[in-house]
């Protein structure tokens, strides 16, 4: 699956966005309810995980959910958090989908993500077509070329494609990609970036990702 955490605790947010890669899931996380609306409005996930206490005030993340039903946006919603009373719990159900209080078991949050998008039957699309015709599955986590063929990735090669397929109208500086790939570790060097994109072009094409001068890289055209 294709996962939205929203949380505000530094350490927990790591240590859920972790566990879940580990689950093989793709995980995408951030910490303010501004990012948390923007980054879901953008599209393409399985199911979201919503912190409800935020920076922005105690009940912020149902803002964000009832902002996105609003909008029309029916990806599930699964609130994660520390309040677990009554009312509370009504308007996450009310908002949202589902509701886990912590502190949590993680198997009892992996069931509760898996049936959630298993009672949606999936909102988010399943595969985002590429230049060249290549398709990206998101659920398998594949890539096939144009006969249907799977092209080997490694698992940040794929990270690194699928980040610029789901944002295909905008270009990213190396720093932003080392922030939604690698996390933001201060370890990675700027032209690890670059190592990647070198790897991905010469298994699916130059074209398949342009570099946009001064600034940084963007998938290329022709995806539909």
């Amino acid at each position: 699956m294709r996962l939205m955490l929203l949380e505000d605790d530094d350490r927990l947010r790591a240590l859920i966005r972790t566990g879940l890669q580990e689950s093989g899931h793709s995980v995408e996380d951030v910490g303010s309810a501004r990012e948390g609306f923007n980054l879901a409005s953008s599209g393409g996930f399985d199911a979201l995980i919503l912190d409800v206490m935020l920076p922005e005030g105690q009940e912020a993340g149902f803002g964000v959910a009832q902002r996105l039903r609003d909008e029309g946006d029916t990806t599930p919603i699964l609130f994660l958090t520390a309040r677990a009373d009554v009312e509370s719990r009504l308007t996450g159900l009310e908002v949202g989908d589902d509701y886990l209080s912590k502190p949590f078991d993680f198997r009892e949050l992996r069931a509760r993500l898996s049936g959630l998008v298993r009672r949606a039957g999936g909102q988010a699309s399943n595969a985002v077509a590429l230049p060249g015709g290549f398709q990206l599955h998101l659920s398998k986590r594949q890539i096939t070329d144009a006969a249907g063929e799977t092209v080997p990735l490694t698992p940040k090669e794929f990270e690194l494609l699928e980040g610029l397929a789901l944002h295909a109208e905008r270009a990213y500086s190396r720093e932003e990609l080392i922030t939604r790939i690698w996390s933001g570790q201060p370890d990675v060097d700027s032209r690890v970036v670059d190592v990647y994109v070198r790897n991905l072009r010469r298994k699916l094409g130059e074209d398949m990702i342009l570099t946009v001068r001064g600034h940084g890289y963007r998938l290329g055209e022709g995806a539909g």
